[in-house]
């Protein structure tokens, strides 16, 4: 370590016994986890204040047991949007598939195009429907996961203000802000970590006279995102993969939810209590009339378009922009958007636009010493299919009892030594390769494809979303398969 950095520390110090580095979600929800523990967490976090924009959006079910763990999933529910149904279109078929579809009678019959004219009336305040475009199928969330038939759509920024308020509750000074990591050590009786902050020493309070504080804690731990810190201060190896696909993204105003009550984000079907599943609607008859719970997914020539309800009458959008992509403006994402799928949006409405490129990077080893990285600081996938912050959140999930049973018995040996800890890191990023094997697969599928390529791409997923398959692939984009193996919790130390 610099003597730079030593001479310049606070000559007291600070201590704790896990110090996290990282106030986003998993962060977070890490802290609060051995906070309830009794487990003496402090978060360290490099932005001065909480994040205005929504990004991250997707909490699928195994996500909400995370919120439930930490008492917070009752207004999250209140508060975010649900997805209970997901549909996949075609834009730019021919006359032939359309044809093919009223033959079939399912999505074509005339009592179905009735129903659904009325359903992209209230979704979409459309005339008619677009010339070019015609249903591939549906499918919904009800028997993959019965209890709570849906993945919630929150936006980050009001995950992580409910998060922060929960850890504030259980310890008032354990988020701190405006610290940044400039140095660690792996010394024998633990992680020392240097931090330069901006925040006022409170001698005066419009100071923001920039200092260096020496941290000493049991365990450290990266939660400083896809770009983290403390893995490149540590030395950690990854294995980096770029994509070609770039997307434009952006968050706008949903005619649908007009005249409905705001402030809440679920709309009026889902009144019904948790966990009582609505019967399903027979293979190829569509998702349920006049609600706002579909996610509906695009398919064409000229690459993907998605859509996804947001809270308080908003809803996100995502186009495939290519590989090298010139669109960055809201207006640009409303012209996609009416070219692909012959829907309006109000540009003049948008939130939040985002352009974004997709790569995956894995650590080696998510252990080093006294060193654990989490969330997307030891896995950074494809945001295509919004896996991210549940994942995170199954790292917290499943690291809490064995960090609790680290500080109180097995200060003496190194993570990757406890055969607990270096199980449960394996299993993590096990189910980190299998999220970003999906993420790819999504990523395959819409990209721009035409032709025979188009045609069996196609009919492949017609063919899925319109027999039993399709619960085993709701069950998939439920992520269902991420909660095998997590290890059981320990007895809180304690109360």
């Amino acid at each position: 370590m610099s003597r730079n950095l030593t001479d310049a520390a606070d000559s007291l110090g600070r201590s704790c016994e896990v110090l996290i580095v990282g106030g986003g979600p998993t962060g977070l929800l890490l802290a609060i986890l051995l906070r309830q523990r009794g487990v003496e967490a402090v978060v360290l976090e490099r932005r001065q204040r909480p994040g205005a924009h929504s990004r991250a959006i997707g909490l699928h079910p195994p996500a909400l047991d995370a919120l439930q763990a930490v008492g917070l999933e009752e207004i999250a529910l209140a508060r975010g949007a649900r997805i209970a149904h997901g549909t996949a279109r075609r834009h730019g078929g021919s006359s032939h598939h359309r044809e093919h579809d009223q033959d079939r009678g399912q999505y074509r019959g005339r009592e179905h195009d009735q129903d659904r004219g009325q359903y992209r009336g209230r979704e979409h305040e459309h005339e008619h429907e677009h010339e070019h475009e015609h249903s591939l199928g549906w499918l919904s969330f009800e028997r993959s996961w019965p209890a709570r038939p849906f993945v919630l759509s929150l936006p980050q920024s009001l995950t992580e203000e409910l998060l922060a308020s929960r850890l504030a509750e259980l310890a008032p000074d354990a988020l701190r802000r405006g610290e940044d990591v400039v140095g660690l050590e792996d010394a024998p009786t633990g992680m020392r970590v240097w931090t330069r902050s901006s925040r006022s020493d409170g001698t005066d309070a419009t100071a923001a006279r920039p200092r260096v504080t020496r941290w000493h804690a049991s365990v450290l731990v990266g939660a400083d995102g896809s770009h983290s810190t403390v893995r490149a201060l540590a030395g950690v190896e990854t294995a980096l993969r770029t994509y070609p696909d770039t997307y434009l993204m952006g968050d706008v105003a949903d005619p649908a939810s007009r005249g409905r009550s705001e402030g809440h984000g679920h709309s009026e079907d889902h009144g019904r209590s948790e966990g009582s599943a609505r019967p399903a609607a027979p293979p190829g008859t569509g998702p349920p009339v006049g609600t706002s719970s579909t996610a509906t997914i695009h398919l064409g020539p000229d690459g993907v378009v998605e859509s996804f309800p947001l809270p308080d009458g908003r809803r996100r959008w995502v186009a495939h922009t290519g590989t090298a992509p010139s669109a960055s403006s809201a207006e640009d994402l409303a012209a996609l958007v009416r070219a692909r799928t012959g829907q309006r949006i109000d540009p003049s409405t948008c939130s939040m636009v985002s352009a974004f490129t997709v790569r995956r990077r894995t650590v080696r080893t998510m252990l080093s010493g006294r060193l654990v990285l989490i969330g997307d600081a030891a896995h950074e996938i494809s945001p295509i299919g919004g896996q991210g912050i549940t994942l995170g959140w199954l790292d917290a999930l499943a690291l809490a009892p064995l960090l609790e049973q680290v500080i109180t018995r097995d200060l003496r040996h190194r993570l990757e030594d406890m055969p607990l800890l270096r199980e449960a890191a394996r299993r993590r990023l096990r189910a980190a390769r299998l999220a970003s094997r999906l993420a790819e697969l999504n990523m395959v599928l819409g990209r721009p494809r035409s032709g025979p390529l188009a045609r069996g791409r196609d009919a492949v997923i017609r063919a899925v979303l319109r027999s039993p398959l399709r619960h085993r692939m709701a069950w998939a984009y439920a992520m269902g398969w991420a909660v095998r193996g997590r290890p059981a919790a320990l007895p809180r130390r304690r109360a």
